[in-house]
């Protein structure tokens, strides 16, 4: 073979799109895994999806766990069960969402609009963006007996653990108190106050959600009793985020 013919056929081989590749395009679309997740979400079982795609239910196994590679026609019969287009097979795929926050990146915030602020409080999610939920952590100072909390009111609901110390929530006309493992479940477009009334800083877990209430929300708050707690950005990222908690205060 001339030198010439060998440069062609090299030229070739590497136009050619090989069958690793082409096996690994097609594991990196997950579509098994797709085709599975729309059968579950349906609460749909193999056997049950074979009838309506005139596949086999152990063919269809083999399409879920990858050991077969689906045609164009068998793609489509499963997306019309699922009333998909094919183009749901090979679309990118959005990375789940997975954000740490370590303690000594967070920035802490005194409540404002007050001389001497009864809490403290730092964003736990300020480096989620387009977040549905705000979750922080917040110390509350003993106050004075005669000293009456700053009420304050902001759109959605609010959820509040106690994790150490005891507290004192008023939400409308009606006032609680919550001890280590309590938890309250509000709507938050009702005026509420917190007071530490225990000798010592208390501490708690508050998660603010963004949906609006009902018209028909504003009954009384829900108190739960001990529940377990489930459990690196600038920090002008952070005090930017945080803020938004601090005006609301």
């Amino acid at each position: 073979m001339t030198e010439a013919a060998v440069v062609q056929s090299e030229k070739t081989q590497k136009s050619q799109v090989d069958a690793e590749t082409t096996e690994r395009f097609i594991a990196e679309k997950h579509i098994g895994e797709r085709i599975k997740r729309l059968r579950l979400k349906k609460s749909m079982g193999l056997v049950e999806l074979g009838k309506h795609t005139g596949l086999s239910a152990s063919f269809l196994s083999q399409l879920e766990t990858g050991r077969v590679v689906p045609t164009l026609r068998n793609l489509a019969r499963i997306a019309m069960v699922f009333s998909k287009d094919l183009s749901y097979f090979f679309e990118t795929e959005p990375h789940p969402m997975f954000r740490v926050h370590r303690r000594k990146e967070r920035v802490r915030l005194p409540q404002t609009g007050v001389e001497s602020p009864a809490y403290f409080f730092e964003s736990l999610g300020y480096m989620v963006p387009d977040r549905h939920m705000d979750p922080y952590h917040a110390e509350f100072i003993p106050q004075a007996a005669e000293t009456e909390p700053k009420p304050h009111l902001h759109q959605g609901y609010e959820f509040l653990y106690v994790m150490d110390g005891e507290l004192s929530i008023r939400h409308g006309d009606q006032e609680v108190k919550l001890e280590v493992g309590d938890a309250v479940y509000f709507d938050a477009g009702t005026p509420h106050s917190y007071r530490c009334v225990s000798k010592k800083p208390a501490t708690a877990i508050i998660v603010t959600m963004h949906q609006a209430a009902p018209a028909a929300a504003g009954g009384p708050i829900r108190h739960m009793g001990p529940l377990p707690v489930p459990k690196p950005a600038p920090a002008g990222t952070a005090a930017a985020s945080t803020a938004s908690l601090s005006e609301r205060r």
